[in-house]
């Protein structure tokens, strides 16, 4: 095994944080307050604190009986109250037990819970407890899981349905959220044609297009369609300078060192190119730069290398500019299900799944397919240099980690 870098690439580690840092320098600043319905995927604004404790008085974690531990010698004791979930129980009466339900408050007075498969009800209705006591055994106290004013959730979570649900179980209707980015997404060149038309000699339809609005809109993004670009200069420009509102123009196509690529030409005209050319494979030509003051991001036309740079890179850069500090997926060790004979000059991501227990390939790893990545469930990261055997150790990052 043997390290190294191919000169003039930059590497994918330089590339992101170089990416990071220049989503730092133009955070999302506008915020929004929106119902929970609809904050599903949002970014927090604000610190979720917590406005009351829970729970709010202790209560049962079992159908059972509920008692004063302290004052209990042994007897059977006679049951005084029914108490269930939503009923506001009476103290307890000295001598007593109450029969009482999972969730429901503990009476004033009893501290203990005991669960109903270890008591006998005897003839003349008293109950036995058949198992020593614990003290405080299935009570779950006041504020177990939030005290009143604690924070919950940083400012810059994702709000997923656990975020939510727990949002919901404070009472909160409302949350502060960063506004949508909103992302144009742009193709370039005249071989592509959108589904639906005839396809002429020589065109292909467009399936990138599909693939990052579907993937913005999951990121919370609002998307602006920019159609399709021509392969000429002029048209670029038109068509960058015509999005000036936008927080990200994201292209596919156009950015590698061909005749007919105009995005790269236009961005070194009249814009700055901040990276250009990494050490990854597939996704070598991506591009990132400004074009009179609004970030672009140039990605490979290929699909299966605008998977892989979107995910591993403009996805990253996307949640960092709405303030989401945990970006970068994550991935696991897991064994090789292949040999990798010959080491690469780039960073390899090979579409994979897994199979007993072991990272194995899709046979088809060409950027210009998107069918192995369909069948896969993961990408196989195989590192700079680096020759694999069946049983060494790689990381796998899941689909699932970038995809949301």
């Amino acid at each position: 095994m043997s390290g190294g870098e191919q000169p003039g690439l930059l590497p994918v580690e330089a590339a992101l944080q170089r990416l990071l840092a220049l989503a730092e320098a133009m955070p999302v600043a506008d915020n929004e307050r929106v119902a929970l319905a609809d904050a599903d995927g949002r970014v927090l604004a604000e610190p979720l604190i917590a406005g009351l404790d829970l729970p709010p008085w202790a209560n049962s974690a079992m159908d059972g009986y509920a008692l004063c531990l302290a004052d209990w010698t042994g007897e059977p004791l006679r049951v005084s109250q029914r108490i269930q979930a939503g009923n506001a129980p009476q103290p307890l009466q000295p001598g007593s037990c109450a029969r009482i339900f999972t969730g429901a408050p503990l009476p004033a007075g009893a501290d203990t819970v005991e669960m109903q498969e270890n008591v006998v009800v005897e003839a003349d209705g008293r109950v036995r407890f058949s198992e020593p006591l614990r003290l405080a055994q299935n009570v779950r106290a006041q504020g177990q899981e939030t005290r009143l004013g604690e924070h919950l959730l940083p400012a810059g979570t994702r709000l997923g349905p656990i975020e939510l649900g727990l949002a919901a179980s404070l009472g909160i209707v409302e949350l502060s959220v960063r506004r949508r980015l909103r992302v144009a997404v742009l193709s370039t060149g005249d071989e592509l044609v959108e589904p639906g038309l005839p396809l002429g000699a020589g065109q292909i339809y467009n399936s990138n297009r599909r693939l990052l609005m579907a993937w913005l809109q999951r990121l919370g993004c609002a998307v602006v369609d920019g159609g399709i670009l021509a392969d000429d200069l002029e048209s670029t420009r038109a068509a960058l300078a015509a999005l000036s509102d936008v927080d990200l123009i994201l292209s596919t196509g156009g950015v590698s060192v061909g005749e007919a690529d105009f995005l790269g030409v236009a961005l070194r005209e009249e814009g700055q190119l901040a990276l250009w050319k990494l050490a990854i494979k597939p996704g070598k030509p991506l591009t990132c730069g400004q074009f009179r003051g609004v970030p672009v991001i140039g990605l490979p036309g290929n699909p299966g290398s605008t998977l892989v740079t979107f995910g591993l890179l403009a996805r990253p850069y996307l949640l960092r500019r709405m303030g989401v500090q945990r970006v970068e997926p994550l991935g696991f060790a897991l064994p090789a299900g292949f040999t990798w004979s010959k080491p690469g000059k780039r960073r390899e991501y090979l579409r994979a799944r897994l199979q007993n227990g072991r990272v194995v390939l899709h046979p088809n790893q060409s950027s210009g397919v998107l069918r192995s990545a369909a069948w896969a469930e993961g990408l196989a990261e195989v590192l700079e240099g680096t020759t694999l055997a069946e049983g060494d150790s790689l990381r796998f990052i899941p689909l699932s980690e970038i995809l949301g």
